[in-house]
């Protein structure tokens, strides 16, 4: 029996139903609903979710208030041009996505088993990874294991340990300076940042620029959240000086296309300076200090919670990070409890 949305909103503080505790056996409902839930949340309409996953509109609707009856309490607001997630739906959403990715590991899974070494591996990844090591490290997993597809998602280094630890990514590769996490970790590769500036600016000069000389000017940011303005940030701090960043962009490209208008300079890694130079577009100048060599991490989901197709995609890229690596700093196989280094 379902519930009217006034019912729902009421049952937190109704006498009758604030002592009830939930347990399992009072909770019953399907896939489609969970995906129903999942898609009312993303489009701000249940009518629209429905549509999405072929419901009737009316049995939609029923569903989402059966779901909210079944916990006892409201998951959304309703609004007048739509429905947006209280906090309590906000909590349960996270749940229902890791849910429905395990469902789909269970799939990928038995897929294998039927098929051989098949599935579907979500892989996220931050941008200096992406561009510098992953494009050459897919292609080898693509020869190694053709019957496995790779989902890549594309973040900055504290969007990629989230992913991860929420179930929404199997794998995750990100940038030390963010810190430790919980998850099974090892060491990926390292860069090396150089500083890009506009011809004619003063730093372009310089045989060798050091943070000393890059803090007194307008630097271009990434986006909230990426490690590499996070950390120079920190390192401003550290140094008792002002970071100028007035312009944030969302991906070297963009700050590339920045530093050639003369708008200010940047820090990128030296691979990615290699290829968004172009036309001598800009300059780019080495940079002292340790700091400015950066290491990054490969992370993935616990062994019980990673498919075959995970476990073996973890692997090669773990065997292509342990070749990559220098003599005498080889990498360590995947472990459940290391944790990153701390950047110097």
């Amino acid at each position: 029996m379902w519930q009217s949305p006034a019912n729902v909103a009421a049952m937190s503080s109704s006498p009758e139903h604030a002592p009830v505790t939930l347990t399992l056996d009072r909770l019953h409902f399907d896939l489609t609903t969970l995906r129903l839930f999942e898609a009312t949340a993303e489009l701000g309409a249940v009518t629209k979710a429905a549509e999405r996953i072929f419901l009737a509109p009316a049995a939609a609707s029923r569903r989402i208030q059966e779901f909210e009856a079944q916990f006892g309490i409201p998951l959304f607001e309703r609004l007048p041009h739509g429905m947006a997630l209280t906090d309590a739906g906000r909590a349960l959403l996270a749940h229902v996505r890791s849910m429905m990715h395990s469902v789909a590991r269970m799939q990928d899974d038995a897929t294998a088993f039927r098929q051989g070494n098949m599935g579907v591996v979500r892989l996220a990844a931050c941008t200096s990874a992406v561009l510098q090591f992953l494009a050459q490290d897919i292609r080898l997993c693509q020869d190694q294991y053709p019957g496995i597809k790779i989902d890549l998602l594309e973040a900055n280094s504290q969007g990629v340990v989230e992913a991860v630890t929420r179930g929404v990514a199997d794998i995750g590769i990100y940038e030390s300076t963010l810190g430790g996490t919980m998850l099974p970790t090892q060491a990926y590769r390292e860069d090396r940042l150089v500083l890009a500036v506009p011809h004619g600016h003063p730093l372009a000069k310089k045989r060798r620029a050091t943070l000393e000389d890059i803090l007194p000017h307008e630097v271009i940011g990434l986006s909230e959240g990426a490690a590499l303005s996070l950390s120079l940030g920190r390192l401003a701090a550290q140094s008792s000086q002002v970071l100028h960043m007035r312009i944030m962009v969302r991906s070297f490209h963009s700050m590339a296309a920045m530093i050639a208008q003369g708008i200010g300079i940047g820090l990128m890694p030296d691979k990615v300076a290699d290829l968004l130079v172009g036309e001598n577009r800009f300059k780019t100048v080495p940079v002292d200090g340790e700091w400015a060599t950066r290491r990054f991490v490969l992370c993935h989901q616990p062994v019980h919670a990673m498919s075959g197709s995970g476990m073996a995609v973890a692997a090669m890229l773990a065997a292509s990070a342990a070749k990559a690596a220098k003599p005498g700093k080889a990498s360590r196989p995947v472990s459940q409890n290391a944790k990153p280094a701390s950047a110097k």
